[in-house]
């Protein structure tokens, strides 16, 4: 369980700032946000990358200000796995090797998985493609991948189809969430546009 307590510095309102919020593995959450509300702040406080807030992040019921950065990486490896918004794939290596190299250091996903999904996700001819000379709607197909090749609790999308059709965007929802499903893992997508049509438990706006 993730229970998020957060209060804003600012003068915004919205149904994460200055209210109590619990997310739940599980669970399917959508945050929507319009540009400057705060959705880049709220992901790095959850992430533990930035801790300039006022009020509480929980995990587990422990406060993450006390983590020391092992037990972050711990977090990261095991409990919490992020597709970025801006994917941070490397540009020189291939599609394949993109997913491949953090797939070599968990060993959670088979060689045949990753092929089924490249072919499921309609790039199994990119491939051997180097990421940087690839379009950002395939890019992102290719970091939802990376993403999915570790164990999780929670999985935090953010802005994962900015650049991908409906079609597209509905496989790429319906393979992310085969994926928490059977990992009985949470699921929070964020949005300031475009967002996966997907059936959410809940949707909170910044």
């Amino acid at each position: 369980m993730l229970p998020a307590v957060f209060v804003s510095r600012t003068d915004v309102e919205g149904d994460i700032w200055k209210q109590d919020v619990t997310f739940e593995r599980g669970g399917l959450y959508l945050i929507e946000a319009a540009s400057g509300t705060g959705k880049s702040s709220l992901c790095s406080y959850i992430l533990g990358h930035r801790s300039d807030y006022e009020g509480t992040l929980l995990f587990d019921g422990r406060d993450t200000r006390t983590l020391k950065t092992a037990e972050w990486v711990k977090l990261r490896r095991h409990s919490i796995s992020l597709l970025f918004q801006e994917l941070r794939l490397f540009p020189e290596l291939t599609a394949y090797e993109n997913v491949a190299i953090k797939n070599n250091l968990t060993k959670h996903k088979s060689r045949e998985q990753i092929l089924h999904w490249f072919d499921e996700l309609g790039i199994a001819d990119k491939m051997g493609v180097k990421a940087g000379r690839m379009s950002y709607g395939q890019q992102q197909r290719v970091a939802l991948m990376r993403a999915l090749v570790q164990p999780f609790d929670f999985l935090f999308a953010d802005e994962p189809v900015s650049h991908l059709d409906d079609e597209n965007s509905r496989i790429m929802g319906r393979i992310l969430m085969e994926e928490a499903r059977a990992q009985g893992a949470g699921v929070i997508v964020t949005s300031i546009g475009r967002h996966i049509d997907l059936a959410y438990d809940k949707i909170y706006r910044l």
